[in-house]
């Protein structure tokens, strides 16, 4: 179990710790961190399951949830890797040059490290042999995340009409996407194993997957960004493209090996 140090206090308050059990664990085709939708519901084809503790009282826990057609899933942030956190955090929303308050965001890097993520619910499966299983899309979390809780979304009162996004309103900018041949016939040859793929591709690399430090000293838009090429993860595939003309161009999808894309592998 990690345990977080805290900024050090004159004096801690007389307040209750808590810990919790994990109840399952989130499959998901995210792998690694880099790639991850900032928010849900933003890459509507990212699809996988919650895989729950066998015990029997966790098929019957589930009962009527197929119900509802979105849930929240509060999970743990378990690869952020940091023991402490900081008062305030430069948002990717804002490109990284602002800092606000780490309350005032949904940074991993918290107080404590846990996630809230509203997805689609798209069937049950409480006869698997290994356990329960939700599988749900619109994901935005991490394949191996820890789940803590799962409630049913309520549009009458999770949705909040006069609410507004603070300093993260207005439109999402996208990228376009473009395919080099060779790019789409290796994603037609593993559609077989990944039906999703290019929407998913597509979804991903609109959003413009890296650090904010990144996009921020190479935006797709800049004559000096012209050429630079990058990779993400994704499945069991690693995904090469570059910025061409101020679009994303994706010039190759090639499988892992051992896990790792197979310049990493010796």
């Amino acid at each position: 179990m990690t345990t977080l140090n805290r900024p050090k206090k004159k004096k801690k308050p007389d307040w209750p710790d808590w810990t919790f059990e994990t109840i399952g664990v989130l499959r998901s085709a995210y792998k690694d961190k880099f790639g991850i939708p900032r928010q849900s519901g933003m890459t509507p084809e990212a699809k996988g399951w919650i895989e729950l503790d066998p015990h029997p009282f966790f098929a019957q826990a589930c009962k009527d949830l197929d119900r509802f057609s979105h849930l929240w899933i509060v999970f743990v942030f378990h690869e952020h890797r940091s023991k402490s956190w900081k008062p305030s955090i430069r948002p990717p929303r804002l490109g990284g040059a602002k800092r606000v308050g780490v309350l005032a965001s949904r940074s991993p890097h918290r107080p404590n490290p846990i996630g809230l993520s509203a997805v689609k619910l798209d069937r049950l499966e409480l006869d698997h042999p290994d356990g329960p299983r939700i599988h749900v899309s619109g994901l935005d979390i991490l394949d191996g995340t820890p789940i803590l809780d799962i409630k049913p979304y309520l549009p009458y009162a999770d949705v909040i009409e006069s609410a507004n996004s603070g300093w993260a309103e207005g439109p999402i900018p996208r990228t376009p996407v473009d395919y080099t041949d060779r790019a789409l016939r290796d994603i037609e040859a593993r559609v077989p194993q990944v039906p999703n793929l290019k929407h998913m591709i597509q979804e991903i690399l609109e959003l413009d997957p890296r650090p904010a430090s990144q996009r921020r000293k190479m935006p797709a838009d800049a004559e000096a960004s012209e050429g630079l090429a990058f990779g993400f993860t994704i499945a069991d595939y690693d995904v090469k493209w570059e910025i061409r003309e101020k679009r994303f161009l994706v010039t190759e999808v090639v499988d892992l090996i051992d896990g790792k894309p197979p310049h990493q592998v010796k």
